[in-house]
């Protein structure tokens, strides 16, 4: 109960923290129970109805217990046609399990998820949120094998993984002492910065009162940047040569 008083006091408008403790509930809870509902309700001042309709609107909220680690099998369109598909379909097969079921054992659900922000490392598996890029079905189930064991999994590209529970506490707002722990970027995500790296480039530097030179401040300033660059761009239409010959065209 203190860390959701915790919580609410980190923000401005007390409501704002509702996500964070949603989290915060099923790190301590599994899933998000009604009980949950009601405490985050009444701590922030709504109805249970409005905490309600956030936790069912997001799918990371879970309204039934979760098992030990949630496996996540992107099977948005590039991880499909990657191999998402077939790894999803060998997973449920070797889990018997279908989507957003939990094996008898307690240790793993399993549900196909929408896309990670990933997909130059197609196709993606997540372990409670961390990710395992570029699998194949056999690598899959060698990582759900290692889990369902005991044994230590460590993401591609972050830390080891611990537990679903831990991992939404982390999500929540509370550190776990594991955010410099392995990569976090990787191959094609930073070709764009290295290519800048070797040829030099840089962001624009700030000016005088720490501003971006040429970057609107205010919202009335962006609005005079957008009419500004609306008029030249009428202009360029209107002085175009197809325009030019059309209107010389007599017929």
């Amino acid at each position: 109960m203190g860390e959701l008083h915790e919580l609410a006091g980190r923000y401005p408008q007390a409501r704002s923290a509702l996500l964070p403790m949603l989290h915060l509930i099923q790190s301590a809870e599994g899933h998000v129970t009604n009980e949950g509902i009601e405490v985050c309700a009444d701590i922030l001042g709504i109805t249970a109805a409005e905490v309600s309709g956030v936790a069912t609107f997001y799918t990371m909220y879970k309204r039934r217990p979760m098992g030990e680690h949630h496996v996540g099998v992107c099977t948005n369109t590039l991880c499909a046609v990657m191999g998402g598909d077939l790894i999803f379909e060998r997973l449920k097969s070797h889990l018997d399990v279908g989507n957003d079921e939990t094996t008898d054992d307690g240790r793993v659900t399993l549900e196909h998820i929408e896309c990670n922000a990933a997909c130059d490392f197609a196709p993606v598996m997540t372990v409670n949120w961390e990710f395992f890029d570029q699998q194949t079905p056999e690598s899959a189930i060698e990582v759900v094998d290692r889990l369902r064991a005991g044994e230590p999994v460590q993401a591609t590209r972050g830390a080891t993984i611990t537990s679903w529970r831990e991992a939404e506490r982390v999500i929540a707002g509370f550190e776990d002492g594991r955010v410099d722990e392995g990569p976090t970027a990787a191959g094609a995500s930073l070709a764009g910065f290295e290519i800048a790296r070797e040829r030099g480039w840089t962001a624009p530097s700030l000016d005088a009162e720490g501003s971006t030179a040429g970057v609107a401040d205010t919202k009335q300033e962006a609005e005079e940047q957008a009419d500004t660059t609306r008029a030249g761009t009428e202009t360029l239409i209107e002085e175009s040569p197809a325009d030019t010959a059309e209107e010389g065209n007599d017929d």
